[in-house]
């Protein structure tokens, strides 16, 4: 009775591993290329829905989930992936040209909504053969192609709904979030432009101070000067003038 546990949790946790590090570098790579971890996440949470079908599809045919229909989930996360990649890129271009958000992840939907619609028919068709393989080692066939064509049809057409959903709402919590965090205050900024006023006034009053000042002394100073432009001396009397 516990042999069979064992066996399980030996089989799924390797398996369990290599998804996740398959989702990681897959992110990774995407983060690297976007320069943002925000657009690979919007990516990302499209992978559960190809998951969701792939699981959908194996029940109805009544496979059960081994090997190979793991090594399709794997697969998964690289298929399922570049639908969202075509429209998050195309909206982003479009927001650079200075549509809104919700306009440009629209416009990037119906834009991308051929060439999406064509690679997701063309991987559904390429995997139709293995879906009804017959012969030796049908069964490990079958199920790959199961799980293939069954995520690729519900990741497609979830993805078109849920990826302006996703991208709508997180590109408007970043947009309140760096407008707060850059927003200056009225405060500041009017008690440094007061201030400034301010500094440059009293240095005016203070230049036109001096220039009192040094007029006055100028003033003075001309009165204590002789007829050649010397200073005159204290208890010098003036000559008389030769003339008579």
């Amino acid at each position: 009775s516990t042999l069979m546990p064992f066996l399980m949790l030996s089989i799924f946790c390797p398996v369990l591993r290599i998804f996740g590090l398959g989702i990681v570098i897959v992110f990774l790579v995407m983060a690297a290329q976007y320069e943002n971890y925000l657009d690979p996440l919007i990516i990302m949470l499209t992978v559960p829905l190809a998951i969701l079908g792939a699981l959908l599809a194996t029940k109805l045919r009544g496979f059960s989930n081994d090997v190979y229909t793991q090594i399709g989930f794997v697969m998964l996360i690289g298929m399922a992936s570049k639908n969202a990649i075509l429209i998050v890129e195309f909206a982003n271009q479009l927001r650079e040209k200075g549509l809104s958000i919700s306009k440009a992840v629209v416009a990037a939907s119906a834009a991308r909504l051929r060439p999406i619609s064509m690679t997701a028919l063309a991987t559904i068709i390429g995997a139709f053969p293995l879906a009804i393989a017959t012969g030796a080692g049908a069964a490990s066939r079958q199920s790959l192609g199961t799980v293939i064509i069954g995520g690729m049809i519900v990741a497609t057409v979830l993805s078109l709904f849920v990826v302006p959903v996703l991208y709508i709402t997180i590109k408007t919590i970043e947009d309140r979030v760096r407008r707060g965090l850059y927003k200056p205050k009225p405060a500041l900024a009017g008690a440094g432009v007061d201030g400034n006023a301010d500094s440059h006034s009293g240095a005016s009053s203070e230049g036109s101070m001096n220039g009192e000042v040094h007029s006055e002394s100028q003033e003075n100073g001309g009165g204590n000067r002789d007829l050649h432009g010397k200073p005159k001396q204290e208890g010098e009397e003036q000559k008389p003038s030769n003339k008579e």
